[in-house]
């Protein structure tokens, strides 16, 4: 019996052996998986901490961090998908093309870009004022308003690509006619928010000012000029690029200069880069403008709340 019963002992020890061999195993696979996971879990820590560092970066840059991290994530996709989906370059070139198509002839799109830019800038300042000077005189007289608004709306609503070629047509194919249609696309919005600036005063101050007997001058340059400011930079932002887009227009219905003109040819000639890349000058020009009247903006509006911009 001791006998049988040592052989049962020690067959129970084989087996005890094997069972903790193919244990080992397991335990090893057990450890691996376990080393894995954690390998996949730091992965995922150091991708959430670079993302978060990529944020901190972008919100220690201020106002120009999120822009230029959303640009990065943009053209990087764009760049991506391109390269990844093997889309043809006639279709949709990649980023990389266009700046390469850009800055081989850097100076040849420059000076297209700076007569587009000089009848965008001339056409905004002359449909600016005219705006203004007809924003007082409604502003002062609701007869004349009624009388003159309309007329304006309809020339809003009169299609800015049917009246560039008539333009073309009267004025020639100078500069002239650019400027003037983009004046007109940007004389009513400048026009409407002129309007209501000049009229949104605080009647406590108005009464105050009368009370000791300013003249209209006065009320206007005290009161209703300053009170007015964030209406105009409002629809400044807005009026700039679309007096970009006027002169464009204007350059597609007979110019032989400027980003517009080469936007047409390039199109014409199945040059997709070289038309994307003067594309890319009207965009980075379009955005420069409106950050110069931003940074304008917030210098002579350093005391309205519009300007004052929360962290975070």
């Amino acid at each position: 019996m001791s006998w049988k019963r040592r052989r049962s002992t020690c067959g129970t020890c084989t087996t005890s052996k094997g069972y903790y061999a193919k244990g080992g195993s397991i335990e090893m696979t057990t450890q691996q998986n376990a080393i894995d996971n954690a390998a996949a879990s730091s992965r995922i820590r150091e991708t959430g901490i670079g993302w978060h560092k990529a944020l901190g970066a972008a919100r220690r840059l201020g106002g120009y961090g999120y822009p230029a991290l959303a640009f990065v994530l943009l053209f990087g996709g764009w760049e991506l998908a391109v390269r990844l989906f093997r889309i043809n370059p006639l279709t949709l070139p990649a980023p990389s093309g266009i700046l390469n198509a850009l800055f081989s002839d850097f100076s040849f799109y420059l000076d297209h870009a700076g007569v587009t830019l000089y009848e965008a800038i001339v056409g905004f300042v002359i449909g600016s004022a005219l705006a203004l000077i007809g924003g007082v005189l409604m502003a002062h007289s609701p007869a004349l308003e009624r009388m003159l608004l309309p007329i304006a709306v309809l020339a809003n609503v009169t299609p800015i690509v049917a009246i560039a070629p008539l333009l073309i047509i009267w004025f020639g194919f100078g500069s002239f006619p650019k400027m003037l249609i983009a004046a007109i696309i940007t004389f009513f919005p400048m026009l409407v928010n002129s309007i209501t600036g000049f009229r949104s005063i605080d009647q406590n101050n108005y009464e105050y000012l009368r009370s000791l007997h300013a003249s209209k001058a006065e009320i206007f340059f005290k009161l209703r000029l300053p009170n007015s400011l964030p209406y105009l930079f409002s629809a400044s932002k807005t009026c700039i690029t679309l007096s970009v887009i006027g002169a464009v227009v204007a350059e597609w219905s007979g110019a032989d200069k400027g980003l517009g003109n080469l936007v047409m040819v390039f199109s014409n000639y199945m040059q997709i880069e070289k038309m994307f890349a003067a594309i890319a000058m009207l965009a980075a020009m379009g955005i420069v403008l409106t950050a110069v009247i931003r940074i304008v903006e917030q210098r002579a509006l350093y005391w309205h709340s519009s300007t004052q911009t929360r962290e975070g």
